[in-house]
C-alpha cells in the first residue's frame, strides 16, 4: 500500500510539476501500431494533402471524466447555491474553470484570491486579497460563501501567499467574519490522517475543521465525503464516523456550515 501511494505521488510530481505524464506516455506507446494502421487505411482512399499530427491515447479515454473529486464538488456545490438562491455569494480561491464558471452561468459571483486575475469574465468579479488577513471593507457582507479545495494551501507559499503554519486557522476566522448571521459557508478540504505534505497541501482530521469552525460561530449542518472514483457519502455528522474518516488515507470533505450568533 505504501509503495502504491509512493508511485501515485511520483506520477503526480512528474506530470503536474515537470510536464511528464507517464500515463499518457504509456498509452501513446500502446497507440502507435493502431495509428499506423489507421493512417495506411485512410491514405489508400485519400488523394489530397495529408500531414501528420498524431493523437495516440484518445482511444483509451472516456468521453469525459466524472471520477474526479473536483468534478463532483464543483457540480454539487453549484447546484446547492442555485437551489438556495442567496442574495450575495462570495468565493475564496476555488477553480475558475470549474466551480466558479458553473455559478457564473446562472448568477453573479465575486471571487477573492491571493493571485491576480488576467481576464475579465462575464458574471465574475475578481478581488485580489490575502484571506489570511482580515478583509475589513466587506466584513459581514454576504449570506453565502464558498471555498473549495483552497484552504489546505493557506500558509504553504504554493500560490505566492506568505508562509504561515497557522494560515488555515486565520482563513477560517476571516471567512466567518465575511458572513452575515444565518449565512452559509461551503468549505471543501482533503480529509484523512492529519498531516502537511509541503508545499502541496494539508490533509485535515475533519474534527480539526469542525472544532476550529465552531470557535468562529460556524455550526456544521452537513458533511459530504467524496472518495475514490467520485463515490459520494453523506451524513458524517457524528463523532464516531468522523473518527473513522480521520483514519483514512485521503478523501475530500465538503462541509456546510451556518453562521450563528456569537452571543
Amino acid at each position: 500500500m505504501e509503495l502504491r501511494h509512493a508511485l501515485i505521488k511520483l506520477n503526480w510530481l512528474l506530470s503536474s510539476q515537470f510536464g511528464m505524464d507517464t500515463r499518457h506516455f504509456l498509452l501513446s506507446l500502446r497507440g502507435i501500431p493502431r495509428f499506423i494502421g489507421d493512417w495506411r487505411r485512410f491514405r489508400r482512399g485519400f488523394s489530397g494533402k495529408l500531414s501528420l499530427m498524431p493523437c495516440l491515447y484518445d482511444w483509451y479515454e472516456e468521453s469525459g471524466s466524472t471520477r474526479s473529486e473536483y468534478f463532483w464538488q464543483d457540480l454539487l456545490v453549484a447546484r446547492w447555491i442555485f437551489e438556495a438562491r442567496p442574495e450575495r455569494h462570495l468565493d475564496i480561491g476555488s477553480r475558475v474553470d470549474g466551480f466558479v464558471a458553473h455559478v457564473a452561468s446562472f448568477r453573479q459571483i465575486e471571487v477573492l484570491d491571493v493571485r491576480k486575475a488576467a481576464a475579465q469574465i462575464p458574471g465574475i468579479k475578481f478581488i485580489q486579497t490575502d484571506l489570511m488577513q482580515p478583509v475589513k471593507e466587506i466584513m459581514g457582507c454576504c449570506d453565502s460563501l464558498s471555498c473549495l479545495h483552497a484552504l489546505e494551501h493557506f500558509g504553504l507559499g504554493r500560490y505566492g501567499d506568505p508562509i504561515d503554519p497557522a494560515g488555515f486557522e486565520r482563513g477560517i476566522v476571516n471567512m466567518s467574519d465575511l458572513l452575515k448571521e444565518g449565512g452559509t459557508l461551503y468549505l471543501s478540504v482533503p480529509v484523512g490522517i492529519d498531516r502537511v505534505e509541503f508545499n502541496a497541501h494539508r490533509v485535515f482530521d475533519p474534527r480539526v475543521i469542525v472544532n476550529r469552525a465552531e470557535r468562529c460561530s460556524l455550526r456544521l449542518k452537513a458533511l459530504t465525503v467524496i472518495g475514490p472514483d467520485g463515490i459520494c457519502e453523506d451524513s458524517y455528522l457524528d463523532m464516531e464516523r468522523m473518527a473513522a474518516l480521520a483514519n483514512r488515507r485521503y478523501a475530500l470533505g465538503i462541509f456546510t456550515f451556518e453562521k450563528r450568533s456569537a452571543k
